[in-house]
């Protein structure tokens, strides 16, 4: 079995690879290009007419096993969000589908509906697209969506943008995003109980950001937004800690892990906190600004918590961002943790 870990190919390239090789070639300098592409930022904003064009790409996965209308809503949320976190609200779709044979017209028309729906009650409108069957393409990757959203410059929130003395809150928990997939598509080879795994595949109803993270731009000020997504909450962390090059202080009781996940986590031994988990995210908001933030959120059925703190740094360059955990310092993982569980059980 290969290890993920020690293979330079897997996931997001690192920081290192994307200032070397991609930051310095980004085709025509152009003056409406506010924001470019950069490293732990999931989207670009243009300035056109003034206004702010916020743009993000992203491949699209369609797991059948999740039921094809369930697999086409989480699809396109994760697309969706990283438009949302800039608090600018997804208006424009694009998609691509380059789809296996064996996906018949039946089962995708079940899939077109449920983005169509979905698009109808965020306000989205698909503007262009692509669809056809390829021999060789294989589930789940199966095409990929540009979105865009459309407001006022002054509104875009940036994940590189917490300042020393904000708070910092957590929606959903860790991990919730991996343990759902991992439950609903391999439960029977996770020595859990019934009751557990049960509650483990419920999470993916948990795993969408975008109406979660529109709540927070609207009711107050939002610093700083990050979907947690590859690498786990710690790679969330840090991104926006070097990003803004700030301190944060991170209470580790305080960070609300789901009885379910932490069980799974345990069963297949595999760190919550390195862990994907798509719906959860990570907000910068001033203190003054916790309890309307959080109760709108709550409001909405979300779960969330206040986990720590931004502080200043030592240095005035901001070389000395990092992200303390009970006074240790937290990595980036690089590997998501649970890469290896995916891939193990792939090969049975």
């Amino acid at each position: 079995m290969t290890d993920p870990s020690r293979d330079p190919a897997l996931g997001k390239i690192d920081r290192t690879v994307f200032e070397r090789q991609i930051a310095p070639r980004l085709g025509a300098d152009r003056n409406d290009v506010v924001l470019g592409p950069t490293h732990g930022v999931d989207f670009g904003v243009l300035d056109v007419g003034g206004r702010a064009v916020v743009v993000a790409t992203d491949p699209v996965s369609i797991l059948p096993d999740l039921g094809l209308e369930r697999a086409a809503r989480f699809a396109l949320d994760v697309v969706l969000t990283d438009v949302a976190v800039s608090g600018i609200s997804p208006s424009h779709l694009s998609i691509s589908f380059t789809l296996p044979p064996e996906m018949t017209d039946e089962q995708f028309a079940i899939v077109w509906e449920a983005i169509h729906e979905e698009c109808v009650d965020l306000g989205i409108a698909i503007a262009a697209g692509h669809t056809a069957r390829y021999a060789g393409i294989s589930y789940s990757w199966v095409g990929g969506a540009t979105v865009l959203g459309v407001g006022n410059r002054e509104a875009v929130v940036r994940p590189d943008g917490a300042r020393p003395g904000d708070a910092l809150l957590l929606t959903t928990g860790p991990a919730v995003e991996a343990v759902a997939l991992l439950s609903s598509l391999f439960g029977d080879q996770i020595d859990v109980s019934d009751a557990v795994l049960e509650d483990a595949r419920a999470c993916l109803d948990d795993s969408f950001a975008v109406r979660d993270a529109l709540t927070a731009a609207a009711t107050a000020p939002v610093h700083a937004m990050h979907d947690v997504t590859e690498g786990g909450l710690a790679g969330a962390l840090v991104e926006m800690s070097e990003g803004s090059g700030t301190r944060f202080e991170i209470d580790r009781s305080a960070v609300p892990v789901r009885p379910a996940v932490q069980a799974v986590c345990e069963a297949l031994e595999m760190d919550p906190w390195r862990a994907t988990s798509c719906g959860s995210l990570v907000i910068a908001v001033d203190p003054g600004d916790v309890s309307p933030v959080v109760e709108a959120l709550e409001a909405r059925g979300t779960t969330v918590a206040e986990i720590g703190r931004v502080e200043a740094v030592d240095g005035p360059s901001g070389t000395d961002s990092e992200v303390r955990v009970g006074g240790a310092v937290l990595e980036h993982p690089g590997v998501d943790s649970s890469w290896a569980a995916f891939e193990r059980f792939a090969e049975y």
